[in-house]
């Protein structure tokens, strides 16, 4: 089985829609998706991502359906219930006499390194950043919201591997958000969505290839076969977005610090 992740284009955040460079990018992803083979498809029920989605789905006469839990990850941290959570978060605002909730992966690398349970698979659940927000919960359902498609497709999970119901060789794609794939990936990968939040960069519009392996019959693992593969982009000469990145110095002020 074969599971495809695309990032939304370059994104308008405030009007929940692409840019037009996010445009671009969506019509030059749509270019190659016949070579894709995308298979079934599934997009977020977030603008951003079916602006992006509408594309590939029109070239190819597709439709996709919409699953709620590929929405952006929406967990959010309450700094008001930890003083030492103001440390791992950068420019907290305040809201009355209230501090802002705060995404939870948008965590400080400094915090994050000297504090390593959010590494590993099982202790992030019982971080600071957890108990102060609907992290696991959260989590919980968008995991348990992708366990249920595998499972039409006859891979079941059990332990950290799924057996295999039914053989098959189809596609699934994913129209979605960088968070919500971190998320997805951590779960097949068994690995904390920390690690992975703080160590890739999908672009916009970027496609993320896994594919199953079957080396013992009945068991099946999760393997990637590509990272936030952008050579659309590349072939159609448009420069891939900055979104998702920060600062690659922190002296320069142009870049997202």
């Amino acid at each position: 089985m074969r599971i495809l992740f695309i990032r939304h284009g370059d994104p308008d955040y405030v009007n929940d829609t692409l840019t037009e460079k996010g445009h671009r990018e969506a019509a030059l992803l749509a270019e190659m998706a016949e070579e894709l083979e995308l298979g079934d498809c599934y997009q977020s029920p977030l603008g951003r991502a079916q602006a992006t989605a509408a594309y590939s789905l029109k070239k190819l006469g597709k439709r996709a359906e919409v699953l709620d839990w590929l929405r952006e990850f929406p967990a959010k941290v309450d700094l008001n219930q930890s003083e030492e959570l103001k440390r791992a978060y950068n420019d907290t605002r305040m809201e009355g006499e209230r501090y802002s909730m705060r995404i939870a992966w948008d965590m400080l690398p400094s915090y994050l390194t000297g504090h390593s349970e959010y590494l590993d698979r099982k202790l992030w659940r019982e971080s600071e950043a957890a108990r102060c927000s609907d992290l696991t919960w959260t989590y919980d359902k968008a995991v348990t919201g992708l366990d249920r498609l595998l499972e039409c497709y006859g891979y079941v999970r059990e332990g950290l591997h799924y057996r295999v119901v039914t053989e098959n060789t189809q596609t699934i794609t994913f129209f979605c958000h960088f968070g919500i794939t971190c998320v997805l990936l951590s779960h097949l990968w068994n690995v904390s969505p920390f690690a992975l939040w703080h160590t890739l960069a999908l672009a916009p519009t970027s496609v993320t290839e896994v594919v199953s392996e079957e080396r013992e019959q009945g068991i099946a693992c999760f393997r990637g076969l590509r990272l936030g593969d952008i050579s659309h982009l590349y072939a159609g000469r448009e420069r891939p977005s900055f979104s998702a990145r920060f600062c690659e110095t922190f002296g320069n002020r142009e870049q997202r610090h």
